[in-house]
């Protein structure tokens, strides 16, 4: 590819929730056993010295995490530069190994010309470390990181703020929901989940084990029934029990079946009924193991409704946690978390600095 571009050269306040409920669309709430709640004791003596490391010591752990998850796609990057830059000088043969290299890793052919350029320009025809090709690797996966990276903002004038999740099956949506509750309960924020993954009995246990963790009702309908339906009902109870944020869950549905798709449309057109505002915020999770085809995912779903913000799961140990950077490039879209586990803790803010540092630096391990 280098050489051919280049050549040569009304407020009402409710009860705190005290216990989980699945509050059927059509039959009497179901009472879930209370969760253990934990006492917090005062401590007028804490050091504000003392919390600053705690939070320190926090990001540490997370970023550990993050480079653990990512040390396949580390690993290919930086033993793959290493081989090709060692005592060798700068020409088409390794500008053009090193586009292969980037494209491997689902960086993006776009990345991958963008790298070749600037070494081209600067250091063709003379001997270049791999350390300086990590070093600009890194200021460009953050160049182009760092306008996408935008945290979830609730915005408190509306109530509920309604999150409407999206994408394909196994993509670990409910999960990611799961999570997204259990950190708004902490923050003091009144939670509700809505099962809208009506076509899988399983989907909808395990939001329900998600909000026994996390203290918060789960409204849920009949199986197999109208999700769209179920959504409508959602707002409702969600707007009776002055609720801050409601979390909608959907079923997985491949980015080419049609049919699927429309049905997605029509659950956003049932939600403006209850709240012409709403969804206000629709977002995507993308499955990092997908590889290339998250870019179709993310074209597909941007295209049938307002894709808002992305959720990119599952980077911990594939080697494609590139396509990251090929989606941010290709679409701009903000993206607000991402996850490395299957733990509450593993689904963070997205940093594109840490991002950068986890996909670039040598010797992480």
């Amino acid at each position: 590819m280098f050489k051919k571009l280049f050549g040569k050269k009304s407020k009402q306040e409710t009860p705190k929730v005290e216990s989980v409920k699945i509050l059927e669309v059509e039959q009497a709430p179901k009472n879930v056993e209370e969760a253990p709640k934990e006492t917090v004791e005062d401590a007028p003596n804490i050091i504000i010295e003392e919390e600053v490391e705690t939070v320190k010591q926090v990001k540490k752990t997370w970023f550990k995490r993050l480079t653990q998850g990512l040390s396949k796609s580390n690993n290919n990057l930086v033993s793959g530069i290493g081989n090709i830059f060692t005592k060798r000088k700068l020409d088409d043969d390794t500008l053009e190994a090193l586009e292969d290299i980037l494209i491997q890793a689902d960086l993006g052919t776009e990345t991958a010309v963008k790298i070749s350029e600037q070494l081209a320009a600067s250091s063709y025809d003379k001997e270049i470390e791999p350390e300086e090709i990590r070093q600009m690797l890194n200021a460009e996966i953050t160049n182009i990181l760092e306008p996408v990276a935008i945290p979830l903002t609730i915005d408190a004038a509306h109530k509920p703020y309604i999150i409407l999740m999206t994408g394909v099956n196994g993509a670990g949506k409910t999960t990611t929901i799961g999570k997204m509750a259990a950190k708004f309960q902490a923050e003091g924020k009144k939670v509700m989940l809505a099962a809208g993954d009506t076509f899988r009995a399983a989907a909808v246990q395990q939001l329900v084990v998600w909000g026994e963790r996390a203290n918060v009702p789960v409204v849920s309908g009949a199986e197999g029934g109208d999700a769209a339906g179920l959504a409508y009902d959602a707002i409702a109870k969600a707007k009776q029990q002055d609720i801050d944020v409601l979390l909608i869950d959907t079923a997985g549905r491949l980015q080419n079946r049609s049919e699927l798709m429309d049905e997605l449309e029509k659950i956003v057109r049932v939600i403006k009924k209850q709240d012409e505002t709403a969804p206000h915020a629709s977002l995507l999770v993308l499955d990092a193991t997908t590889g290339q085809n998250a870019i179709s995912q993310a074209n597909i779903f941007s295209q049938k409704i307002n894709i808002s913000g992305l959720i990119m799961t599952k980077l911990d140990g594939t080697a494609r946690g590139g396509i990251l950077v090929a989606i941010a490039a290709k679409f701009g879209l903000p993206v607000h978390y991402i996850g490395v586990g299957e733990t509450i803790d593993d689904l963070e803010p997205f940093i594109a600095s840490e991002f950068a540092d986890a996909l670039t630096q040598n010797n992480l391990q």
